[in-house]
C-alpha cells in the first residue's frame, strides 16, 4: 500500500480558514449570550469560546510555522 506525500503547499491556507471559522463561532457565541436568559447557557458558551481562544492561540503559532516553512521550500 503507497502512502501519500505529505503535501503541506495549503496548509496555510487551511489554517486561516480554521481561524476564520473559530473567530465567527466565537462572535455567534457572544451574540447567543447576549440573547440568552439561561445562566448555564451562558456559563457553557463563555467555557467554549475560552477554549476556542486557547485554540486561537495555538493556531496563530501554528500558521507562523507553516508561512516559515513554506518560505523556505519545506526543507
Amino acid at each position: 500500500m503507497k502512502h501519500k506525500p505529505d503535501d503541506r503547499r495549503d496548509n496555510v491556507d487551511k489554517i486561516q480558514q480554521n481561524i476564520d471559522n473559530t473567530i465567527e463561532n466565537m462572535e455567534i457565541a457572544e451574540e447567543m449570550i447576549a440573547l440568552s436568559d439561561n445562566d448555564k447557557t451562558k456559563q457553557d458558551l463563555q467555557r467554549k469560546n475560552e477554549k476556542r481562544d486557547e485554540a486561537l492561540d495555538d493556531m496563530r503559532k501554528e500558521i507562523r510555522d507553516e508561512a516559515v516553512d513554506k518560505k523556505h521550500g519545506y526543507k
